[in-house]
């Protein structure tokens, strides 16, 4: 999902909230080839796992080296396989020298899988290894210890079918060829238009998208209330083939 323009931002401290006013139109994952709705309120997160582990499990060495020293908190995205747009989340935290799993979600990403050369347009979401620093949405931040940024310029088009229409309520950005520290829906890219940007986890729809990671309500308030800035949060995202080489 790509922000095409925005006029004016709003910021807010950590877990706050501004009401300012954006406005922008909005080129998001999922805008065509509609499949149906998944229910936004079902809470397909599983218990809290226990599992004691070295490191996160089915990260190879070529990804896991790129994960900071400092980070203690990884979402890891597995896709079911490099042209699918089923995936998994699960999020570890570390405790000492060892990681647990704390939850685990179903997701989608990118409707055509996923790419180690992501550019705007190709439909997949960008393998590798990202930091998490901001967040923001339509709706109120739940406790989110991120920086957030409300704001209704996040809301969907409503020319997209009405299943579409909450997908941004919540969302977290993933610093892929964006500038940290400001709003997710901040157009800047870095590396230039044509690499895509504006990778954020949101809420999902039933399906593949344009390249983001969507998953549950639930899932998303867990997240927004449970990842935190002190803790050095990323994601290492792939397909699960990828992510073991």
């Amino acid at each position: 999902m790509d922000p095409m323009r925005r006029r004016g931002s709003a910021r807010a401290g950590l877990g706050g909230v501004l009401g300012g006013l954006l406005v922008m139109s909005v080129a998001a994952c999922g805008s065509s080839d509609h499949g149906s709705a998944a229910s936004r309120d079902r809470s397909d997160d599983t218990q809290p796992h226990r599992t004691v582990l070295k490191r996160v499990p089915g990260v190879g060495d070529r990804l896991w080296r790129q994960v900071p020293a400092d980070s203690r908190q990884v979402v890891a995205v597995y896709g079911a396989g490099k042209d699918s747009p089923d995936s998994t989340v699960a999020l570890f935290t570390k405790h000492g020298a060892v990681w647990k799993q704390e939850r685990s979600w179903s997701a989608h990403n990118g409707r055509k899988g996923w790419t180690a050369d992501h550019h705007e347009g190709d439909l997949r979401s960008p393998v590798g290894v990202f930091t998490l620093s901001d967040a923001g949405g339509v709706l109120a931040a739940p406790g989110a210890k991120l920086p957030y940024t409300r704001s209704s310029a996040f809301q969907a088009p409503h020319y997209w079918k009405k299943a579409y229409w909450h997908d941004f309520d919540y969302v977290i950005a993933i610093d892929y060829n964006r500038v940290k520290g400001t709003a997710p829906n901040d157009p800047t890219r870095p590396q230039g238009q044509s690499k895509g940007g504006s990778i954020w986890l949101h809420m999902d729809h039933g399906s593949g998208t344009s390249a983001c990671v969507s998953q549950s309500e639930s899932a998303m308030r867990y997240l927004l209330r449970t990842l935190d800035p002190r803790l050095h949060p990323v994601v290492v995202m792939g397909d699960k083939a990828e992510l073991k080489a």
